[in-house]
């Protein structure tokens, strides 16, 4: 007689007698879905490698994860409370520490002086004009589509989903020309991988002078109102929560504007209908989130997580992804559409949830205005998805519609002069940002 037993079975690359699940490498990329379904079976948490060498425990049940975002007195953020990582056990070289490191930015504090960094944030970026912010992503939109609109065919991916972002936020920061080349250039290579450290270098730099800047000459810009609240941050703090907010902020959302884009695509539900953007953002946020396992915690004392013990320092991830994608979230989902954890929740949820989906909007919808028949260019099993335990993002997004000879082409990009190095201003190719603020000026 036949047996069948019910045990889940491990996805390739697991370990299929005990072990940590390991949250990385093309494997996880191309399926992370049935990793997850695998992860329930450990319970609410699930013990898992999300590098080599790095161990967490995820959490993966919807309300399990409510409560460690919303006890940040007893789960802290403050990384360096991380226990393996002080006591050696971490890869230096590790490709997930530079998300993990401790910074003084709002990211990885805690209490009073988490609750003053961010106090600063959603003050300023409450003023931001919503008038202004769509007139903002309209603009940056025709000129990217200006770039490849004539020749019929792109990858939205890099030279549209992920360009925009970086764009935008440049103008609320009030970025001139020469900085806001260097910023972009800075955060570009950072995620890139390429020669990161010095990518880093350049925009700290820039970051650096356009504080100074604005310190001399305000203007109405999110950098200058920053500066003038009344928690005072230092040169030091501003540097820091502008380059989270540039840095971390760029790369979600391209990554929810490419996500979007591909679920338009490839999900004949939405047939293209400007009407239907908004459910495909939401659709995106909750199946196919732009981040997908982060919000690291260490417990402040040894204890009891969802049932299983958990020691001082221990890192404790969320998985949004697996919450959110839960078989028991089915009600939730249908009596609110917002109710999924990809914005996170509890104190240190995003602080800019309302402009990055307004811009998402946005850019979607001036996209498929001025080029209506849009369709991929490869099959869309042919498309590949970054390895990583953190981000969910394609390689590319290769599209193809009919071209359109009326957009206005910008000049070709110049190459800037060579600087110094100790300046931080050399970098391989800048005057993006110039070419957008001279084809603006048109």
């Amino acid at each position: 007689m036949d047996t069948h037993s019910s045990a889940p079975v491990p996805p390739p690359g697991c370990p299929a007698h005990g072990g940590r699940v390991p949250l990385y490498g093309a494997e996880f990329a191309a399926d992370p879905q049935s990793y997850y379904d695998y992860l329930r079976h450990y319970g609410p948490t699930a013990p898992v490698e999300i590098a080599p060498g790095v161990e967490a425990t995820l959490v993966t049940e919807y309300s399990a994860a409510l409560q460690l975002l919303q006890d940040p007195s007893s789960y802290r953020r403050d990384s360096r409370r991380w226990r393996d990582l002080n006591e050696g056990r971490i890869p230096m070289d590790s490709p997930v520490l530079p998300l993990l490191v401790y910074r003084p930015n709002t990211l990885f504090t805690d209490g009073a002086e988490h609750l003053r960094l961010r106090q600063t944030i959603t003050d300023c970026l409450a003023r931001i004009d919503q008038r202004r912010l769509a007139r903002t992503t309209r603009q940056t939109s025709d000129f990217l589509i200006a770039q490849f609109g004539y020749r019929g065919s792109a990858d939205l991916l890099s030279s549209y989903a992920k360009q925009l972002p970086l764009f935008v936020f440049n103008q609320l920061f009030g970025c001139p020309a020469d900085i806001g080349d260097r910023v972009m250039f800075g955060i570009a290579g950072m995620f890139d991988g390429i020669n990161a450290e010095k990518a880093a270098q350049v925009m700290f730099g820039a970051i650096g002078e356009l504080i100074a800047l604005k310190r001399s000459r305000p203007g109405d810009d999110v950098t200058s109102w920053m500066l003038q609240h009344h928690a005072n941050l230092t040169d030091e703090e501003m540097t820091h929560q502008l380059a989270v907010l540039l840095g971390a902020g760029a790369e979600p959302l391209g990554n929810l504007i490419g996500n979007t884009l591909h679920r338009l695509l490839t999900h004949d539900t939405y047939a293209h209908q400007g009407g239907l953007i908004d459910e495909a953002i939401d659709d995106t946020l909750w199946e196919n989130p732009p981040i997908t396992n982060l919000g690291p915690h260490y417990p402040a004392a040894d204890g009891e997580f969802a049932g299983q013990k958990v020691q001082a320092g221990e890192l404790l991830m969320v998985s949004y992804a697996a919450a959110n994608s839960s078989p028991i979230l089915a009600a939730e989902r249908r009596a609110s559409s917002r109710a999924h954890l990809a914005w996170s929740a509890g104190p240190h949820a995003c602080p800019a949830k309302d402009p990055a989906r307004q811009i998402a909007m946005t850019a979607l919808e001036n996209l498929f205005n001025q080029l209506p028949d849009i369709e991929l260019a490869v099959p869309g099993e042919m498309l590949s998805w970054r390895p990583g335990p953190f981000n969910r993002a394609l390689v590319s997004l290769p599209a193809r519609f009919t071209p359109d000879e009326s957009v206005r082409r910008p000049q070709a990009a110049t190459e800037a002069p060579a600087k110094p190095a100790q300046s931080a201003k050399s970098t391989e190719k800048i005057g993006r940002w110039s070419q957008f603020l001279n084809w603006l000026a048109k």
